[in-house]
């Protein structure tokens, strides 16, 4: 199913032009695949572009919100997550995750609980006054992200669900596997 013709960003225009100019675009299907990707490529910045002005906006840093997301995303499966997890989640040190807590806590953005029979144990729950602070910010992307999913039937919805599984697991092995590579050293002039 293809956008409407007034979705389409003259980035993605010039982006799916350039690639037909000079790739000449094998065959439809790896058009296609092309396309798909530019399209994860700018739904990806345009993402990042909301959530910076949402901290922006709260006064918080880009590694807060990411603590925040971590923690919302964490909840909702039923996980909450420990000091411990969200810091290797985000890749920071004990010290850093802490200061990051800290702060969320600070500004009602977060709690901790201690739930277990362990109490030693504590995990990191979504504050109630920041979740109203982001429900109130996000609220019209849902309305607009709802509006589109509406177009779609269950069973498109599902095949679309099962592809983003799919890509989240190739980016998430990705991302793992640079951030256990030693880093290799450059030499020469543009070093």
């Amino acid at each position: 199913m293809n956008p409407p013709r007034s979705s389409i960003s003259t980035i993605e225009i010039l982006t799916h032009r350039w690639r037909i100019c000079n790739t000449g675009a094998v065959n439809e299907r790896d058009d296609l695949r092309a396309d798909v990707v530019d399209l994860l490529r700018l739904y990806s910045i345009e993402a990042q572009h909301v959530a910076h002005s949402f901290a922006a906006q709260e006064g918080l840093h880009f590694t807060d919100l990411q603590a925040l997301i971590a923690v919302m995303h964490a909840e909702r499966r039923g996980d909450p997550l420990t000091p411990g997890r969200l810091g290797e989640s985000l890749g920071l040190s004990s010290g850093a995750t802490t200061a990051v807590i800290d702060r969320l806590e600070k500004a009602n953005h977060l709690r901790r609980t201690r739930e277990s029979a362990d109490r030693r144990v504590v995990h990191l729950r979504y504050g109630e006054p920041g979740m109203e602070l982001a429900a109130a910010f996000f609220r019209p992307l849902g309305v607009r992200s709802h509006a589109v999913m509406d177009e779609f039937t269950a069973d498109d919805l599902e095949t679309v669900r099962r592809f983003l599984s799919g890509m989240l697991g190739a980016i998430t092995d990705h991302h793992r596997d640079l951030r256990t590579r030693t880093p290799t050293r450059r030499t020469g002039p543009d070093a």
